[in-house]
């Protein structure tokens, strides 16, 4: 007996009623909460919605916000292979530890991660003496803000493309290089096609906890308007002041990269679903005229 067997044969009144208790959990958590944000962002018309969104304080955060993902994403992406590379395809002494160290900022408060900068890169940290003493500022300034987003993002490329390399083994690679194939030429044409929906996943897990990350960043960007606020700290900002119509109106923005970046995620999920299915009725088929 099959679980999806024993699945069908559950009392009609059992599948409603859990499809309605879980539709009712999203309406209430998810769809409610998103709609009071659109409704309030365009509560006093589109003139305050739009002068909300342009405003040079918004601007700047919006401009941020992407610069920091942006780089998070790319170094993220870089690092989030080599690893994979690195850890599904040879065997060395410390990859436990490796795995470790990649899963770390799942584990640790994004304030805490925060913290952490302050005390290495602050004016009193270990570097600060330093940094000062070539004129550079690390804390409270971008760079702070890029190194606090790559940090509680760096786990998301890497972990979704490790156990993808380690299931697929080594063969076709050894493959490749025993015809002739150089390592690049390797990677490019035989790993990188088996894991482009995996990198694909990863990026957009990235994109999305960059974009919308507030703990870290906050504690490490001073919260200065106009030059180190991101799109959720300027929200905040917006709120304690009272100035509900334009903070709404930029959690709005926030929101449709969330939807955006939702719809991205349901994509790949389809073209992954269309793929598997695809290859099955090739294998099916080859074994039908074997």
């Amino acid at each position: 007996m099959t679980a999806l067997g024993a699945g069908r044969r559950d009392p009609a009144i059992v599948r409603w009623g859990l499809t309605l208790i879980a539709l009712a959990f999203l309406a209430l958590f998810v769809a409610l909460p998103l709609a009071a944000v659109f409704a309030q962002a365009f509560d006093k018309g589109w003139s305050v919605y739009l002068a909300a969104i342009t405003d040079p304080e918004a601007l700047q955060a919006i401009r941020l916000t992407l610069m920091a993902s942006a780089i998070a994403v790319i170094s993220n992406l870089l690092f989030g292979i080599a690893a994979a590379w690195c850890i599904g395809k040879f065997q060395f002494r410390g990859k436990s530890l490796l795995v470790t160290l990649i899963d770390l900022p799942f584990a640790i408060s994004p304030v805490i991660a925060g913290l952490i900068f302050v005390l290495v890169f602050g004016s009193h940290g270990w570097f600060g003496s330093w940094l000062t003493d070539h004129n550079m500022q690390v804390i409270f300034a971008t760079p702070g803000i890029i190194l606090a987003t790559v940090f509680v993002t760096f786990p998301f490329v890497a972990r979704q493309l490790i156990p993808l390399i380690e299931s697929q083994g080594s063969e076709e690679e050894e493959a490749g290089l025993a015809l002739g194939a150089g390592g690049w030429q390797t990677f490019l044409r035989i790993t990188l096609p088996n894991i482009k929906w995996g990198l694909l996943y990863g990026v957009i897990l990235c994109s999305a906890r960059a974009m919308g990350e507030f703990g870290a960043v906050s504690v490490v960007s001073g919260h200065i308007r106009g030059e180190t606020n991101t799109m959720p700290l300027h929200v905040e900002i917006l709120y304690n002041e009272y100035n509900f119509a334009a903070a709404f109106s930029v959690a709005s923005l926030l929101a449709i990269l969330a939807l955006v970046t939702l719809a991205a995620k349901s994509f790949l999920e389809w073209k992954v679903k269309t793929e598997i299915t695809a290859h099955a009725r090739e294998a099916a088929a080859a074994g039908g005229k074997g």
